[in-house]
């Protein structure tokens, strides 16, 4: 796994809050959609490199874990980090904190799939992403070697 980044930080609004009075989850899709394309983006896949290759991602697969509720006026990070790299596809997790307790209210893993976005069909993730993806990697893994020396 990958160092942790910071991808999100908000608030909880009273709109994004369902009958029983907390977040309902489809903004906890919603947030930890914003993080993984901040995440992508740290990866060099944006909006303009999109354009440019005229490539795209797709989420293929998501699964996600309630730990905590939120309500209105709560402050959140989400903090991401990659978890597998694979030819075509890149497996990111990412976790939300509830800020003032520090208590983690959920966890999302996401596979995204780097695609032709003309024909929609899976292609091969470009070499400087895969590049940036392993040296973010190789960071955590010397952070700690360090530890206990």
């Amino acid at each position: 796994m990958s160092e942790w980044k910071m991808t999100y930080r908000g608030i909880v609004y009273p709109w994004q809050c369902d009958h029983m009075g907390h977040m309902n989850v489809m903004w906890y899709t919603g947030k930890f959609d914003e993080a993984c394309w901040q995440l992508l983006s740290m990866l060099g896949l944006n909006s303009s490199r999109f354009a440019k290759d005229g490539t795209a991602m797709a989420a293929v697969e998501q699964h996600t874990q309630y730990k905590r509720e939120l309500h209105p006026g709560d402050a959140v990070t989400i903090q991401s980090a990659l978890l597998e790299i694979k030819d075509k596809s890149i497996h990111m997790l990412h976790k939300m904190v509830h800020d003032a307790s520090a208590e983690i209210a959920a966890t999302t893993v996401v596979v995204g799939v780097h695609i032709d976005a003309a024909i929609r069909k899976a292609i091969r993730l470009p070499e400087d992403v895969r590049q940036r993806a392993m040296e973010m990697t190789e960071r955590e893994l010397g952070a700690l070697q360090g530890i206990g020396e």
